[in-house]
C-alpha cells in the first residue's frame, strides 16, 4: 500500500466516523420527536376534530419538507409527470387518509402509551407485504421476530380478559397494517424520487385529499348522512376552529417538529448510518414513549404493559442484529469495488 492509498483510506475513515456520529445524533433527535408524537396528539385531541388534526399536521409537515424535497428532485434530475402525481395520490391516500386517520382515532379511544407501542409493530406487516407484493425473502430470524413481537402485542391487549378499549386496540393494529402497506407500495417511488421527495409528495397530495373530504363533509346532505350513521366526528369537520394563541405552539410542534423535522432527522440518520441502524428509532420508541406518557399525561404503566414492551423489544433485536450484520457485509463487499476507487486506480495506472 503506497502513501496515496494510506492517505485516501485515512481520510475516508475519518469522514465515516464523523458521518456515524452525526447519524447517531439524528437517531437521538428523531427518536425523541417520534416518541412525543402520541403524547402531543392525545393532548391536542381534546381541542381539535380528529380529521382536522390529521389535515393540519401533514399540511404543515409538507411545507417543512418541501425545500428539501425540491433540492432532492433537482439533484436526481427528476421531473414529475402524471404517473408521479398518481403515485403521490395513492400513497397519500393509504398513508394519510386511511392509516393516519385510523391512528388518530385510535389515540382518541386508547391511551397514548398503548398506541405508541402497538404502532411500532408495523415492521411485522411490512415483512409480510414485502414478501407478497415485492417477492422479498423472509429470513428465519424475521419469522422468530414476528412471533415474539406478536406475543408482546397479545400480552398488552390481553384478549382473554381485555380491560382497555377494544376499539382503540383494533384501530391501532389497522393503522399499523395500512402504514406497512404504504411503506411497501411507496418503495418504488422512493427509489425514483428519493425518501424526502417521495414523503413530501405523499404528504402534500394526501393533505389535499383530506381537505377535499373536509369540504365534502360540510355539504348538508353528506353531513346529515354521517350524523345519522353515528359518524359525527366526520360530519361538518372544522378547518381552523380550535386554533388559539395558547394552542398554536403545540400545533406547530406537532406539524413542524414531529411531522416535519422528525422525518428529516429519520432520513438523515439512515443516510449517515444505514437503513437498519436508522430503524433503531422504532426499536427505542416502544420503551421511551410510555415513559413520556407517564411523565406528561400521567398514564400508568402496568406490569403487563412492561412485559409486552420487553417482548416487542426482544423481537425487534432478534431481527435487527442479523439484519445489521447482513447490511454490513453487503457494504463491505461494495466498498472493495466503488466506482471512485476504480477511477483512481485508472489514474494511478497511467502515472
Amino acid at each position: 500500500m503506497n502513501a496515496m492509498e494510506c492517505n485516501r483510506l485515512g481520510t475516508r475513515a475519518g469522514g465515516a466516523r464523523a458521518n456515524l456520529a452525526t447519524g447517531y445524533l439524528y437517531i437521538l433527535v428523531a427518536t425523541l420527536l417520534f416518541s412525543l408524537m402520541e403524547v402531543t396528539l392525545k393532548a391536542l385531541s381534546n381541542y381539535f376534530n380528529p380529521v382536522q388534526l390529521v389535515f393540519l399536521r401533514f399540511f404543515i409537515g409538507s411545507l417543512v419538507l418541501m425545500p428539501l424535497a425540491l433540492k432532492e428532485l433537482k439533484q436526481r434530475e427528476c421531473r414529475l409527470n402524471r404517473r408521479d402525481f398518481a403515485y403521490f395520490a395513492l400513497t397519500g391516500f393509504i398513508n394519510i387518509v386511511v392509516s393516519m386517520m385510523l391512528f388518530q382515532m385510535a389515540i382518541v379511544y386508547a391511551p397514548a402509551s398503548v398506541v405508541a407501542v402497538l404502532i411500532c409493530c408495523n415492521p411485522i406487516f411490512v415483512v409480510l407485504f414485502a414478501s407478497l407484493l415485492l417477492r422479498e425473502k423472509i429470513y428465519n430470524d424475521t419469522i422468530v421476530s414476528m412471533i415474539v413481537s406478536m406475543a408482546g402485542v397479545l400480552v398488552i391487549m390481553n384478549p382473554l380478559k381485555m380491560t382497555g378499549s377494544v376499539t382503540g386496540f383494533v384501530l391501532t393494529l389497522l393503522a399499523a397494517v395500512t402504514f406497512a402497506l404504504y411503506c411497501v407500495v411507496g418503495r418504488p417511488g422512493t427509489e425514483r424520487h428519493g425518501c424526502i421527495a417521495s414523503t413530501c409528495g405523499s404528504f402534500i397530495v394526501g393533505s389535499m385529499e383530506m381537505l377535499f373530504l373536509i369540504l365534502l363533509s360540510k355539504l348538508g346532505g353528506v353531513s346529515s348522512f354521517l350524523v345519522h350513521a353515528g359518524l359525527t366526528s366526520f360530519a361538518n369537520v372544522p378547518l381552523w376552529q380550535g386554533i388559539t394563541p395558547h394552542r398554536l405552539p403545540a400545533l406547530l410542534f406537532l406539524g413542524v417538529g414531529i411531522t416535519g423535522l422528525g422525518y428529516v432527522a429519520c432520513f438523515r440518520a439512515m443516510e449517515a448510518t444505514s437503513t437498519t441502524t436508522g430503524s433503531l428509532i422504532f426499536f427505542i420508541k416502544p420503551a421511551l414513549a410510555p415513559v413520556l406518557a407517564l411523565l406528561i399525561l400521567h398514564e400508568a404503566i402496568s406490569v403487563r404493559m412492561v412485559s409486552g414492551i420487553v417482548l416487542i423489544l426482544v423481537g425487534s433485536l432478534v431481527t435487527f442484529i442479523p439484519s445489521h450484520k447482513r447490511q454490513m457485509q453487503e457494504n463491505t463487499t461494495l466498498d472493495f469495488d466503488l466506482p471512485e476507487d476504480r477511477e483512481l486506480e485508472k489514474a494511478e495506472a497511467l502515472v
